[in-house]
């Protein structure tokens, strides 16, 4: 217990350092606006285009609610816009507004300026490493998550 929660804490610390540096960031650039989990949706949409709010909601760990809520804040904001899926109307798609691929291009930007800064501490060596670990670590989570789900309908 003590080395996960260790992990979970070094996991916890990383992230938020890293996210308040890249919004910090940001907010050198006019972009006043953002939280933490706002960016998170943005940077999931900025790298993969228009999505169901179901399957951010998913990849951000975000509950409908939450998401719901984000997302009007988000719209609000001028970021990003709702429409309906052309090849399934109940379903509502998520896309960048002009301003939102405004930006996209900027956290384009500040990310490559971290990554640099990262490898810079770290090294290219290092910095696969560990994006290796993390990934078989993240597989193998959702591995276990999916396996418990299935017993649990059984």
């Amino acid at each position: 217990m003590q080395r996960l929660s260790q992990i979970g804490s070094l996991l916890k610390k990383t992230y938020r350092r890293y996210s308040n540096q890249v919004l910090d960031e940001l907010q050198t650039q006019g972009f006043l606006d953002l939280r933490p989990s706002f960016l998170e949706i943005l940077m999931f949409l900025s790298e993969n285009s228009a999505s169901s709010i179901r399957v951010i909601g998913e990849a951000c760990g975000l509950k409908k609610q939450t998401m719901t809520s984000h997302l009007n804040e988000l719209e609000k904001r001028g970021y990003v816009q709702r429409r309906t899926n052309e090849r399934d109307r109940r379903e509502q798609i998520v896309v960048l507004t002009d301003y939102g691929e405004k930006f996209r291009f900027a956290l384009q930007r500040v990310i490559e300026k971290q990554e640099a800064l990262y490898l810079e501490r770290m090294g290219e060596v290092e910095m696969e490493r560990l994006l290796h670990v993390l990934q078989n670590f993240q597989t193998k989570i959702n591995l276990e998550e999916k396996s418990s789900a299935q017993q649990t309908l059984i």
